[in-house]
């Protein structure tokens, strides 16, 4: 039975949830200034220029937190793989690497954080995680040779991440990279390479790399799963779009971003029936071994959902993530999803 507990719960020292009914304490009555369209959240308190922006603010609700109330890892601490001793095999990271710097960011500590601001091989990126898209994506944050930091809005699009810059306060989408209100309306960031996989696998891959761990670890609880059952709901949270057709809006979509056209969605479960799939340059894999990190209480115990591998017919790694089939038809409405 689909079971999940509230947003804000995420904000607390403690991990001790709080009632449902605690997120009507971020509902406001509409905002009397240029917005009135804006009856769910307040506006003051940012120095976001929101005359200029590409999407309807109504399109914006609260997830509950306030600003920065879901804190992001302003100074990630790391240890080598040979030293973790917190995670298990099948549990769900991020895996990333450049310029031969391979680091992990563990789904259980990045569902309490959803951003880390870090520098990898000498570049500046964003590794970011929206748990209510199960959407897993690492930007370039150095755009107009500026570095850019980014925060939690506590703000929700399409169920989507609203991020932040520090710089100019506007307001991007976690899942396109674009900002969509604010004085960096219409920039988009770039995506760098990564892949959601398992903790044996990442470990396997670079047995001299680097984890993520808890600054604090007594500040979350961190290995648990705030969202229990999630991913196995009948419809997502905090979404009133439309839902995509032949297909459940919580199954998992592999999308693979091209430059210049439209992105390629495909079902994960084709890929693991059909033992892969290939489109044009396109090549995915899929493997168990991964947990889903939005099942049961305990990430490390969830059910095993596997990983994709997304490259061209040469072996190339391509721009990919693995989220939910209403988030890819929410933001890709045009675009059909192969099922």
């Amino acid at each position: 039975m689909f079971r999940i507990l509230p947003l804000l719960a995420a904000v607390l020292l403690s991990p001790v949830a709080l009632p449902v009914s605690v997120q009507a304490e971020e509902t406001v009555a509409e905002y009397p200034g240029k917005f009135p369209q804006v009856n769910r959240w307040k506006l003051e308190g940012w120095k976001t220029d929101f005359t200029k922006r590409r999407v309807d603010l109504s399109e914006i609700m609260s997830g509950g937190p306030p600003k920065d109330g879901i804190p992001p890892l302003d100074d990630p601490q790391f240890v080598d793989v040979s030293e973790a001793a917190n995670l298990q095999p099948n549990e769900p990271v991020i895996g990333l690497e450049i310029n031969g710097d391979a680091r992990a960011y563990p789904l259980q500590v990045l569902m309490w954080h959803e951003i880390a601001n870090d520098v990898v091989g000498g570049k500046p990126v964003a590794v970011t995680y929206c748990p209510l898209c199960n959407a897993a994506l690492v930007f370039d944050a150095t755009l107009n040779g500026k570095t850019m930091s980014f925060g939690t809005t506590g703000k929700l699009r399409n169920s989507d991440l609203v991020m932040y810059d520090r710089g100019t306060e506007s307001w991007w989408q976690q899942f396109t990279g674009e900002a969509i209100a604010g004085s960096m309306t219409g920039k988009s960031l770039k995506l760098v390479p990564s892949r959601l996989e398992s903790w044996s696998a990442f470990a396997k891959r670079h047995p001299k790399g680097k984890v993520l761990v808890p600054n604090n670890p007594g500040m979350r609880n961190y290995g648990r799963n705030p969202y229990i059952g999630y991913d196995s709901a009948a419809k997502p949270f905090l979404y009133n779009g439309a839902m995509p057709d032949g297909i459940n809006p919580m199954a998992r979509v592999v999308v693979v971003r091209r430059d210049d056209n439209e992105p390629l969605i495909v079902s994960m479960q084709k890929v693991r029936d059909a033992g892969g799939f290939e489109s044009g340059a396109v090549k995915l894999s899929w493997t168990p071994g991964q947990a889903s990190a939005l099942d049961s209480p305990v990430i490390a115990e969830g059910r095993d959902v596997g990983a994709i591998l997304a490259s061209d017919t040469a072996g190339k790694p391509l721009v990919y993530d693995v989220t939910f089939a209403f988030v890819a038809h929410a933001f890709h409405p045009k675009v059909t999803i192969i099922k």
